[in-house]
């Protein structure tokens, strides 16, 4: 079993946006925005929430959701912001979808990566230690990539949804199994 740690989705209003012009109508507590240093208007609604970027095309993302509701949820609220400040009208459908879910879960054993990495098949994993200090798999049956490290955690990203991510983590946690 995993446990989500992010969520991430992102969607497009079909309209650009004045991003200096919203930065100062903004309460700046929730509102950065510096051009000179990122092209995206930064929104947090509340402290430790997920963050919204929106670009001037009106494309935006959101970042550092607990889950998918949390991700709807926060997606809602930005729409009615900005339906509040007149820059859309709900409702409408901005082709929001969940980009990535990233997961973590635990093998429950030490791992030795040099030779995980040699028996899952140098085709499927990369391994390189003064560069990263995790094993990293790609699994022939899944989108997922798997981040093994040696004291058994593991990292899932690439996966659209929980149940994608626990299939990654199970195939791995089951290749592991068979291996030793």
């Amino acid at each position: 079993m995993v446990e989500i740690v992010n969520v991430v989705g992102s969607g497009a209003i079909g309209e650009e946006v004045n991003l200096e012009a919203l930065a100062c109508d903004v309460e700046k507590s929730i509102v950065r925005y510096d051009p000179d240093k990122y092209p995206g208007l930064y929104l947090r609604f509340d402290e430790g929430g997920p963050l919204t970027t929106l670009y001037r095309t009106g494309k935006y993302i959101i970042t550092g959701a607990s889950s998918v509701d949390n991700l709807e949820e926060r997606r809602e609220t930005f729409l009615n912001f900005l339906d509040d400040l007149g820059i859309v009208d709900l409702p409408i459908d901005d082709g929001f979808s969940v980009q990535n879910v990233v997961a973590v879960g635990q093998i429950g054993q030490k791992t030795n990566l040099n030779a995980l990495a040699i028996e899952l098949g140098l085709e499927n994993t990369e391994y390189e230690p003064e560069q990263f200090p995790g094993l990293v798999y790609r699994s022939d049956t899944s989108n997922v990539v798997c981040l093994l490290f040696s004291s058994g955690k593991v990292v899932i990203t690439g996966s659209k949804s929980i149940k994608q991510s626990n299939e990654g983590f199970q195939a791995l946690e089951n290749k592991i199994s068979d291996l030793i």
